[in-house]
C-alpha cells in the first residue's frame, strides 16, 4: 500500500492555476498587496508554495537522537542542588544544566548519586578557569559521564561589556583547556541576540561570526561546540532558523576541518513574555518549544511561565517540564526524525535565511570580525535598530501580546507579587564595550500599569 501512488487518479494543479484561482477570488484586489507580506528579515512570504517552483535542495542535517528535556538548576547550595537534580531526573527531566556561582563548587558532591548513563550534564560557568575545567575532565574520564562545559568569553564580553580578564588571557586559557580536555568546552550564547531584539538573519550571522572567532583563535578544537538559542514566537521562521543554523555551522566548520556537529540547546525567548496575564506565557513557550523540536534542537530547556518575576520554584519548574513531557510522550514529537523535511514553505525559509545570514556574515568578516564590531559598537547599533522597529510595532498595536496590549485584564494586580525585578536595570560602571541589553517588549507598558496600581 505504501508504494502505491494514492493521487494518480487526480489531475495535478500547477502553481499557475492556484494563483489564477486566488486572483479570481480576490475580486480585483491586488494579489501582492493583499496576500504577500514581508518579514523583518526582508523575506517576502507568499500565500502558498508549490513543488513546481521550488528548487531547494538542502542536505538534511538532523540530530541522531530525539530532543532531550533539560532542567536548569542554579547552584547556590550544593547539597540542595544535588537533591533537586536527582528529583527532577526522576520526574521526567533527561538532562541537567548547572549554573555555578564560582569555582569552589565540589564536582563530586554536586554529582553524588546522580545517574551517569544516558544523561547529559551542562556546567554553565560565569568564570573561566583552566583548573576547574581540568577537574571536570578528570571526573568525566573517571566516571564515564557526558558533561558539557559551557565557556563563552565572547558571550561574556557581549553581555557584561568586559572580558573575564582580557582578550589575550581569555583565549590563552581556552587554548590551554583545548589542549588538555576531551570534554566539549565551548559554548556560543546566541540567545542574547534574540532577547535583545535582533532579527533572525542577524542572530544567525552573529552566531556564525562568533563560531568563526573561536575557530580562528583556538586551532585545537576537537569537540562539539554547544550553541544556546532563544526561540521566538514566529513559528515557521523559528523552525527554519534552527535548520539554517545547523546548515551554516556545518558549512563553516568544514572549512576548518572540524568534523563535529554543533549541539543546540533551545530555550523560549524572554522578549515576548509578560508580567500581566502571565498564564498566557505557557501558551507562548509551548509553541516556541514546538518550533525548537521541529527545527532539530538537540535539547530543550523550557522557560517557566513565571520566570520573569518569580524566583525558581517547584511549581513553575514542574509545569515547564510537563509541557515538554506532553510534547514528547503524549504528542509524540520525538518519533519522527527531521519532520520539516520536504515542507516547501519551511525549505524556502531555511534557504533564504541561510543565504541572507551568510551575506551578513561575510560583511562582518570583511569589516574585522565579530569582536572588532562589538568593540566599535556596530553590532549593538544594528541590534538596537532592529529592536526599535519591533518595539514600535508593539507600541502601535501591530505586534500583539495578548493580555498586555490587546484584551488586557484591567483588574489584574501584580505589584505585590514581584519576587524579581522584571525590568532592565543599568548600573553605571566602567566597561570595555557597550553591553548588549536584553529587553522585553512589554516593559514600558507594564511599568506604567504598576505605577497606577493602588
Amino acid at each position: 500500500m505504501a508504494n502505491n501512488n494514492l493521487f494518480s487518479d487526480f489531475e495535478a494543479v500547477s502553481s499557475k492555476q492556484w494563483k489564477q484561482q486566488i486572483q479570481y477570488e480576490l475580486k480585483g484586489a491586488d494579489y501582492n498587496e493583499t496576500l504577500v507580506w514581508e518579514s523583518p528579515e526582508g523575506i517576502k512570504v507568499k500565500p502558498f508554495y508549490h513543488n513546481d517552483e521550488t528548487e531547494v535542495n538542502l542536505d538534511a542535517i538532523t540530530p541522531s537522537k530525539p530532543f532531550a528535556i533539560v532542567q536548569n538548576i542554579f547552584v547556590h547550595d550544593v547539597k540542595k542542588s544535588n537533591a533537586r537534580a536527582l528529583e527532577t531526573l526522576q520526574r521526567g527531566a533527561e538532562s541537567v544544566r548547572f549554573t555555578l556561582e564560582n569555582d569552589a563548587v565540589s564536582i563530586e558532591e554536586l554529582m553524588q548519586n546522580l545517574p551517569l548513563e544516558n544523561v547529559n550534564y551542562y556546567f554553565s560557568l560565569p568564570f573561566l578557569s583552566v583548573e576547574f575545567s581540568n577537574k571536570i575532565n578528570e571526573f568525566t574520564s573517571k566516571n564515564k559521564v557526558n558533561i558539557f562545559i559551557q565557556n563563552d568569553p565572547i558571550g561574556q564580553l557581549a553581555k557584561d561589556g568586559n572580558w573575564f580578564e582580557n582578550l589575550e588571557k581569555d583565549f590563552e586559557k581556552l587554548n590551554t583547556i583545548a589542549s588538555k580536555t576531551t570534554v566539549p568546552f565551548l559554548t556560543i550564547s546566541s540567545g542574547i541576540y534574540q532577547n535583545a531584539g535582533a532579527n533572525i538573519v542577524q542572530q544567525l550571522a552573529y552566531t556564525l561570526a562568533q563560531a568563526n572567532e573561536y575557530f580562528n583563535r583556538i586551532p585545537a578544537i576537537n569537540q562539539p561546540i554547544t550553541i544556546e538559542v532563544a526561540v521566538g514566537t514566529n513559528y515557521f521562521f523559528e523552525i527554519a532558523k534552527l535548520r539554517a543554523l545547523r546548515l551554516l555551522f556545518n558549512t563553516l566548520a568544514s572549512e576548518y576541518n572540524h568534523n563535529f556537529d554543533c549541539h543546540i540547546i533551545a530555550t523560549p525567548t524572554k522578549r515576548n513574555k509578560t508580567l500581566y496575564d502571565y498564564n498566557v506565557n505557557m501558551l507562548r513557550t509551548t509553541t516556541e518549544c514546538m518550533s525548537a523540536i521541529l527545527g532539530g534542537a538537540d535539547a530543550v530547556a523550557n522557560l517557566a511561565y513565571d520566570a520573569i518575576y518569580h524566583k525558581d520554584n517547584e511549581f513553575g519548574d514542574r509545569i515547564s517540564r510537563n509541557q515538554l513531557l506532553v510534547l514528547k510522550h503524549e504528542s509524540y514529537f520525538d518519533k519522527v526524525n527531521n519532520p520539516a523535511d520536504g515542507a516547501y514553505y519551511i525549505e524556502m525559509l531555511t534557504e533564504q535565511l541561510a543565504e541572507k545570514a551568510l551575506e551578513l556574515f561575510k560583511d562582518i568578516e570583511k569589516n574585522g570580525g565579530l569582536i572588532s564590531q562589538l568593540i566599535d559598537g556596530t553590532i549593538q547599533r544594528k541590534i538596537n535598530e532592529s529592536a526599535q522597529k519591533e518595539q514600535e510595532l508593539f507600541d502601535s498595536g501591530k505586534e500583539v501580546l495578548l493580555g498586555t496590549n490587546k484584551y488586557p485584564n484591567k483588574n489584574d494586580q501584580m505589584k505585590n507579587d514581584l519576587e524579581l525585578y522584571p525590568f532592565v536595570k543599568q548600573n553605571a560602571r566602567k566597561t570595555l564595550i557597550t553591553p548588549i541589553i536584553e529587553k522585553r517588549l512589554a516593559e514600558k507598558l507594564e511599568q506604567e500599569r504598576l505605577s497606577q496600581e493602588q
